[in-house]
């Protein structure tokens, strides 16, 4: 950049640059813009006061730009908003500069080679190691894992919280490099989830009718433009209506029942009053087998909420828990009982096969069967009882194998 004060405006070379991108085109149309010298770069947040999503940008940033990486930093930006970075999608642990740069990972990913010089892109050094096409919170859990980013002896990680009161930071990206050596974020992360709840819920909603109507007029002829088939899969699954997957559940295991007929002596037949006949006792049961992945992917939180609603379910069913990993260890199986607390003993052995807890239930005559897992692992063979896989949000879109079984996300 040079030092030359820079007279461009965005605004001006939005359509020109959205042309090709009916989708990105459209959801413009709904968001600020406007120039800041107060921030190097760019960035994206949520008014405070209006509930109505802003870009700023720093005219100077765009200056040197060709028009592709321009594109590419819109998107970038549009994304951020899309997946609800702006608006309180955020980590247990809260903001910092680690979550920011696992956010730009998961969004850089798909725009390889469309963005200028200094974002976090994986399978680029520091991220020579981290594949292409994950979410954010799995990138965050691979930062939190990796040697080179935990802080020094007397370093914290850093809040990465930018600015004061709704002002962008003063630094490049959301923050200066955290403990550990945490790089910087090519654009801004100020002031994201700093908005009251009331106002995120307003611009969530708002959100969701502009994407819904972008992907509408997409769909109907526009073209989504430059929108890979992957984003747009995630795209649309976020503006489907939520799956209760409570309501699933029991769902299954009902579909799962059969008769079990048994003798009965209670009632008198009335056409032959002078003698006893058996009758028949209908009563609806069902075995169900739940496989649990022990490859470490299925989180005690998902465990503890699957396993409470099956309190509920239990005289439905009689339900097997079969913890496994590339195999099923007998001596871990055991019949699950109404109000039992869940005890899975997890072998981190890092390897999942479907085909373990398959076979295992083919050879005993089960009725159903469930699989808690991470979805990473190869298509098993096919199950003689109707199977149903349940996994968490983020695994869900990243499934290793098309199926068309059920999969629900446990949320």
């Amino acid at each position: 950049m040079t030092d030359k004060p820079s007279t461009f405006d965005l605004n001006k070379y939005t359509f020109k640059l959205l042309q090709a991108d009916p989708f990105f085109a459209s959801l413009s149309r709904r968001i600020q813009k406007r120039s800041s010298t107060a921030i190097p770069t760019a960035g994206v947040r949520l008014n405070k006061d209006t509930a109505q999503f802003e870009m700023l940008y720093n005219p100077q940033f765009f200056e040197d730009m060709t028009d592709k990486e321009r594109l590419g930093v819109l998107k970038h930006e549009f994304y951020h908003i899309i997946f609800e970075h702006v608006t309180g999608r955020l980590p247990p642990e809260g903001m910092s500069q680690m979550w920011n740069v696992a956010t730009d990972l998961a969004i850089n990913s798909h725009l390889m080679g469309e963005l200028p010089e200094g974002g976090c892109f994986p399978t680029v050094e520091p991220f020579q190691d981290y594949p292409l096409g994950m979410s954010a919170e799995w990138y965050y859990s691979k930062l939190q894992n990796d040697e080179q980013f935990k802080p020094k002896d007397g370093e914290d990680e850093g809040e990465g919280e930018g600015g004061g009161e709704g002002q962008p930071s003063d630094g490049q990206g959301q923050s200066s490099s955290s403990g550990g050596g945490m790089p910087d974020t090519m654009d801004d992360h100020s002031g994201w989830g700093d908005a009251s709840e009331e106002v995120r819920d307003m611009a969530k909603e708002r959100l969701k009718q502009a994407v819904e109507k972008a992907a509408q007029d997409a769909a109907s002829g526009q073209g989504w433009g430059s929108v890979s088939a992957e984003m747009r899969k995630r795209i649309m699954d976020m503006i489907k209506p939520k799956v209760n997957w409570r309501s699933v559940l029991r769902y299954f295991i009902k579909t799962s029942q059969r008769a079990d007929k048994r003798s009965t002596v209670k009632r008198y037949n009335k056409k032959y009053r002078a003698q006893r006949y058996a009758g028949k006792n209908v009563k609806r049961t069902a075995k169900i087998a739940i496989a649990i992945d022990q490859s470490g992917s299925v989180s005690d939180t998902m465990l503890t909420a699957f396993f409470a609603e099956l309190n509920g379910l239990s005289k439905l069913a009689e339900f097997t828990v079969v913890p496994f990993d590339t195999q099923v260890d007998n001596s871990k199986v055991y019949v699950w009982k109404k109000g039992q607390r869940q005890a899975v003993e997890r072998v981190l052995t890092g390897g999942t096969c479907f085909d373990a807890p398959t076979r295992w239930c083919n050879e005993r005559n089960f009725d159903g069967l469930i699989i808690l897992t991470d979805m990473e692992a190869p298509k098993p063979v096919p199950s003689k009882a109707q199977r149903m896989w349940m996994t968490t949000p983020e695994c869900k879109e990243r499934s290793y194998f098309q199926t068309n079984e059920r999969v629900i996300a446990i949320e």
